[in-house]
This record gives structure tokens, sequence and C-alpha cells, in this order.
């Protein structure tokens, strides 16, 4: 946690992205929200976002006990990047360039549909490895 000029803390905050803002995306927003509560304000966003969030995603958030279903894709706004202090781009797919002064990865995340595992499988691989980047990430932004 950071300590803003007026002493207070301030609350880490981070931008997940994909293209859609359907899939890869919503499920990491969704995890960090799970694991973290309040303590990480989170956003995530698409490059070209597309019009419904995958249901696959949705799905496999719910085994979990992850309720996203009043998320929808939204687009990446200056608005936004200007105010997290991490952007996290999952998937080759999304093309975004970094800003100066905010910590910026590309997670190449695990796409089981190369090793033709497809459906509600390879949403589950996918959600799988995210969860395990999140919870580093969630430990390296929070200090805990």
């Amino acid at each position: 946690m950071t300590i803003e000029a007026t002493g207070t803390p301030k609350t880490p905050s981070v931008l997940f992205v994909c293209s859609k803002n359907g899939g890869k995306s919503q499920l990491a927003a969704g995890l960090m929200r799970d694991i973290a509560g309040d303590s990480i304000a989170v956003f995530s966003a698409g490059t070209k976002p597309g019009k419904d969030l995958n249901p696959q995603a949705v799905e496999s958030l719910t085994e979990l006990g992850i309720d996203i279903t009043g998320e929808h894709p939204k687009p990446v706004t200056d608005e936004v990047l200007d105010k997290v202090d991490a952007v996290i781009v999952l998937g080759t797919e999304a093309k975004l360039e970094p800003r100066d002064g905010t910590r910026f990865e590309v997670w190449e995340t695990d796409e089981p549909s190369e090793r033709g595992i497809e459906g509600m499988e390879r949403m589950r691989l996918v959600r799988d490895d995210i969860k395990n980047r999140v919870q580093k990430l969630y430990a390296e932004l929070s200090g805990k």
C-alpha cells in the first residue's frame, strides 16, 4: 500500500485488459475482487470490446462462488489508464502501449484449445491459470 501526499493510505489499483473484455480480463477481475475484497480497486476493459460476456467464463467463476453477472464489456479509457497502478494485458491479441510510471505486464495465458481442449474443460484450465497469476499479483500489490 502506498501513502498519498495527504498521509492517507492509497488503495492499490489494477486494470485487466483483453481484446473483447468478455472472457479473460473478466475472469481476472472477478478473481481479484474475490481475493482482495475492497483492498484493491479492480477494473477490466477491452481494446475491442464485444457485446456480451463469454457464458463459459461466467460459469467457470460461478463454480467458485464468484458472481460477475452485473459486468459487461467496456472499452479501455484514458481515464482508467491514468488512475491505475498496474495494467495487466491477458493474452497476445490485445495491443496496448505501456504508460510511464504504471506497472505493465502481458500475461501469455494458457490456451488449451491449442492442445485440442475445448468447452468448459478449456475454460476451467484458463481460469485456473489466471487464478494462480492473480494470487501472485495480489500478494505483490497488497504486500501480503
